[in-house]
């Protein structure tokens, strides 16, 4: 595989196998049922292929895409064996998140060679927001990069020093005006401390804005304008944060979210602990902004680059 030289290492393809156990076990179990005994895709077969890929919530627009891909493959080769059903609805997964702009990336690279690159994290309470703001603020530190986390989350209790014990853990820069301050204001200044320190990246975190609410949704929209008004080109990155084991909720939450705020990357959280992992196609298909990250586990290392092709071989691996 392309990135098994760099960074798609074999340790990092365990994890990512063992991550995806649940959803493989599932997938790939109703796959082969909804194909044993068969040896032409007819439109028994392909239905019961739509049932598998709802089932795993790819969702319905999204495997509808799929299975009309599929009919088309089937009419202009005239004769396809289920035993050729695998690596067709491989190559069509890939294809479909090839065009939903998710791109494979080498590293953890940064979204903009400015500096500070500026990110901005958001995504509901309990979805593994500050947790993966950790982990992303360790690679970068691997990196060699000099990074700040911005306190921005003030509202809920303990969120404060839940990311200041990230920072300490992984070496980096800290800022915070404490509990029940303006958001907004702590993404400025978190701008401001990253350029006075001439920090390379800093990830300013936020509150776990409940989607229902329109007037949180619309704070967030505040602390974009305050981070641009301290530096133009920022936010570099939107990075909104989804729990990939509530499903077809995640694309709920991503629907909200990417109303009021200009989400440029997504980052898939708990998917060692779903067999809902097909919720990443679909959500990719629906709101055509690329997943970054998937999360494998619990460990500082278990925050992975979103590899297509390997994300979609491991689902159909034995």
């Amino acid at each position: 595989m392309a990135l098994f030289g760099k960074f798609f290492n074999r340790n990092r393809k365990e994890d990512l196998d063992k991550g995806l156990e649940k959803t493989r076990k599932t997938f790939f179990r109703k796959f082969q049922d909804a194909i044993v005994g068969k040896d032409k895709v007819d439109e028994d077969v392909l239905d019961e292929l739509e049932t598998v890929l709802i089932s795993s919530d790819v969702g319905l627009n999204t495997t509808v895409k799929i299975i009309e891909r599929i009919e088309a493959r089937v009419a202009r080769d005239k004769y396809i064996g289920t035993s050729e059903l695998n690596e067709i609805l491989r190559d069509e997964i890939v294809q479909l998140l090839s065009e939903n702009n998710t791109k494979d990336l080498d590293d953890y690279d940064l979204p903009s060679d400015d500096m500070p690159c500026v990110i901005m994290v958001v995504g509901v309470n309990g979805v593994g927001k500050t947790t993966t703001i950790g982990k992303l603020a360790h690679q970068y530190k691997k990196k060699g990069k000099k990074v700040v986390l911005g306190a921005g989350d003030t509202f809920r209790a303990a969120a404060v020093d839940q990311l200041k014990i990230w920072a300490e853990r992984v070496g980096c820069h800290f800022y915070s005006k404490g509990m029940n301050t303006d958001p907004a204001a702590v993404a400025y200044e978190t701008v401001q401390y990253a350029i006075d320190n001439k920090c390379d990246v800093a990830i300013i975190d936020t509150a776990g804005r409940l989607h229902t609410k329109v007037n949180l949704m619309r704070e967030l929209s505040k602390i974009r304008r305050s981070v641009t008004k301290k530096m133009e080109s920022a936010p570099h990155e939107v990075l909104l944060v989804l729990d990939s084991t509530t499903g077809q909720n995640a694309i709920e939450q991503a629907k909200h979210f990417t109303n009021a705020t200009d989400v440029s990357a997504l980052a898939l959280t708990k998917l060692d602990g779903t067999a809902k992992g097909g919720v990443a196609i679909g959500i990719s298909d629906t709101f055509k902004v690329p997943i970054k990250y998937i999360g494998v586990g619990e460990g500082i290392e278990m925050l992975q680059v979103f590899n297509k092709r390997e994300f979609v071989d491991s689902l159909f691996e034995k």
